[in-house]
């Protein structure tokens, strides 16, 4: 056992001297973890080594701790900086340092869990695909089953030097039983911000969110936007994505979905739900929108990207244009061929419902996009030949 302890310490030694030459810049986490891993070595050998020792042999005495009073020149510990300066500090690190830190003891791990840290790194990264129904989601399963939810935090898998290491060693052996039983001594609090980000993270929470340009960009969905069910997957940095049954056909699973592919729903409506449009009496020609558009009414909607255009009344100058206040706004989808029977169609202003027939979908409720990222996003998604 001392045997195997030695060398496995100095093939860690070895190991990482070889990565410095190699590499000729280590990355700085990793020259933390190996200071962190000599030292968590060092404590569980102290601490391993009676049983090691001959009967009958006394231990190594322990060093002495000193008071404070003939500690001189020591270094000041984390938790003696001011609370401004550390708070500074901890908005510095990244999900995984702070995770790191807060196992250090107790006071820090407070601070590190904290809702207002982990919420910038939520909204930094899983803003833009997270919305109230994914939140919802979110809550119905820790209301659930509030127990099963430490399946995402304590994974057992490290990251950055101690990952690439486990591969070939066994960590948590050589960390020791004192550093082990450390990590698991409280669970993270399933209603925390921390706990929702680290379910994005480890990819087994499934949450709603809309899908541009489905089924990898099948000709029959291209500039369109669906409702799905997402998963992340951390190995690829990209989403799976399973739609809604769509009549008789069977659920669609996709996979390797980027992330500038999927967006939070921008209105809170069930995919088999009209949306009732409040933007009607605002639409004028050149304003860019995204409308309902289902094959049948077994099917649920989709949101399709569309102009609105000049009614055929109307030659287009703008200084004689009226087709703001007509009761008929006209919509057009320039993805289209010019001859296609879904490059156009009209819609009341006043009472628009549903609108359409079995042959050429129907039509369902309108929004308006404000925002240029909004507009952005679709036109990103622009497919390089006009569909027909």
């Amino acid at each position: 056992m001392l045997l195997f302890l030695i060398t496995s310490f100095t093939f860690i030694t070895i190991f990482y001297k070889s990565l410095c030459f190699q590499f000729k810049a280590v990355p700085a986490t990793w020259a933390a973890e190996f200071r962190l891993l000599s030292l968590c070595f060092w404590d569980g050998f102290h601490f391993s080594l009676p049983a090691l020792t001959p009967p009958g042999t006394p231990p190594p005495p322990l060093p002495r701790i000193k008071p404070p009073e003939e500690e001189q020149g020591t270094a000041l510990s984390v938790l003696d900086l001011p609370d401004l300066v550390l708070e500074c500090i901890l908005e510095k690190l990244p999900p995984e340092g702070l995770r790191v830190l807060g196992s250090v003891c107790r006071s820090l791990r407070e601070r590190c869990t904290s809702d207002r840290l982990w919420g910038r790194h939520l909204e930094q990264k899983w803003g833009r695909v997270i919305g109230p129904a994914a939140h919802r989601a979110w809550q119905c399963h820790i209301s659930s089953s509030s127990s099963s939810s430490s399946r995402f935090f304590n994974q057992g898998h490290h990251k950055g030097f101690l990952g690439y290491l486990s591969r070939f060693l066994p960590i948590s052996g050589i960390l020791g039983y004192r550093w082990r039983r450390r990590s698991h001594l409280q669970p993270v609090e399933c209603s925390s911000v921390m706990s929702w980000y680290l379910a994005l993270e480890s990819g087994k929470f499934w949450f709603p969110a809309q899908v541009y340009n489905r089924e990898n960009g099948h000709v029959g969905f291209m500039m369109s936007c669906y409702d799905a069910e997402i998963s992340y997957d951390p190995k690829t940095d990209t989403f799976q994505a399973r739609y809604p049954p769509h009549g008789r056909m069977a659920v669609a699973v996709e996979s390797g979905v980027a992330w500038e592919r999927i967006r939070a729903p921008p209105i809170d409506t069930s995919p088999h739900h009209l949306h009732i449009s409040d933007c009607l009496n605002d639409l004028s020609p050149g304003d860019h929108i995204e409308i309902q558009w289902r094959r049948n009414k077994k099917f649920p909607y989709g949101w399709w990207y569309g102009i609105v255009g000049h009614l055929e009344t109307c030659d287009g100058i703008p200084s004689f244009c009226r087709c703001n206040e007509s009761d008929s706004v006209a919509l057009d989808f320039n993805q289209y061929s010019a001859g296609s029977r879904w490059r156009r169609t009209t819609v009341s202003r006043k009472e628009h419902r549903e609108e359409g027939n079995e042959a050429d979908g129907f039509y369902g409720g309108i929004n308006k996009l404000c925002t240029a990222d909004d507009i952005s996003a679709w036109k990103k998604l622009w497919p390089s030949q006009v569909l027909e």
